[in-house]
């Protein structure tokens, strides 16, 4: 199964949406299955999981909703205020929705860079095992040092870092960038998408060989067990086409085993979020 563990839809409000700026035209405006599935069909995707991109909770019933309609949609990473006295019952009530796989928080930017060591935070986290819901780490790499604590601190539960951590390729960031992803070798829970790369380059102007060397530190990192490709379509469109973030990707990857490149398109994606 080839699986694209990272994408979004929505209905496009300038007040809810407003990290969408009027400098990102490409993708101010609505984002639908209809025009997702082609893209999927053409590059022989059989599907993909949808993330949310809006904090309100009333999210997971829109993304919940167009999973239910469309078979392709194998799983939903939702939103849920996991400082909540009662996440107890807000799991619960979620549990029944069987593509429901897991939930991120918007860590990145937050006034508080380490929120997620605060004792409620880790009390929500300390929640989601007994659903056997997954959890997507949204953070910048100045949070990765906080993260390392935050992921030793539950063994058993399964991460996945979103987008590299979003390195700084545009300003040359690899350095300390590497230092802090590397320790993440020894966390066999901690997964990573190979997904985000070409908005965090230059927009308008990046190279398939400025990426490499950040591939090379994932390969070396997390190897191809604990890799999840994701095209962070539609946002990817500011800086490229779904093809070209593919194609940048396939590329790297078309030196490694068929086994191997089978785990990053799907088989890692199917087993970390347990699609069916």
């Amino acid at each position: 199964m080839k699986i694209d563990a990272h994408q979004h839809f929505w209905k496009f409000d300038p007040v809810r949406d407003n990290w969408i700026t009027e400098e990102m035209p490409a993708i101010r405006k609505d984002f639908l299955p209809e025009d997702l599935q082609p893209l999927l069909q053409q590059n022989g995707f059989d599907g993909c999981v949808l993330v949310q991109s809006a904090e309100p909770e009333t999210e997971n019933e829109f993304l919940l909703e167009l999973a239910q309609q469309h078979d392709f949609i194998k799983g939903v990473v939702g939103w849920i205020e996991l400082q909540a006295a009662d996440i107890e019952d807000t799991l619960a009530y979620y549990s029944r929705f069987d593509k429901l796989k897991g939930f991120r928080y918007v860590l990145q930017g937050h006034s508080n860079k380490a929120l997620m060591l605060e004792p409620e935070f880790k009390n929500g986290i300390r929640k989601l095992a007994r659903y056997g819901y997954t959890y997507d780490i949204l953070i910048f790499p100045d949070q990765l040092a906080y993260t390392q604590s935050f992921v030793a601190a539950f063994p058993d539960q399964p991460f996945v870092i979103d987008h590299l951590a979003k390195p700084r390729i545009k300003d040359n960031g690899y350095d300390a960038w590497k230092q802090r992803i590397r320790a993440f070798a020894g966390y066999e829970n901690v997964y990573c998408k190979v997904s985000g790369m070409v908005t965090e380059a230059n927009w308008k102007g990046w190279k398939k060989e400025d990426f490499s060397r950040y591939l090379d530190t994932l390969v070396d990192t997390f190897g191809t067990e604990r890799l999840l490709y994701g095209s962070d379509w539609p946002v990817c469109l500011l800086a490229a086409t779904y093809e070209e973030m593919l194609g940048i990707v396939t590329d790297y990857f078309s030196s490694f085993s068929q086994a191997e490149q089978a785990k990053l398109f799907g088989r890692n994606a199917a087993s970390f979020y347990h699609l069916s």
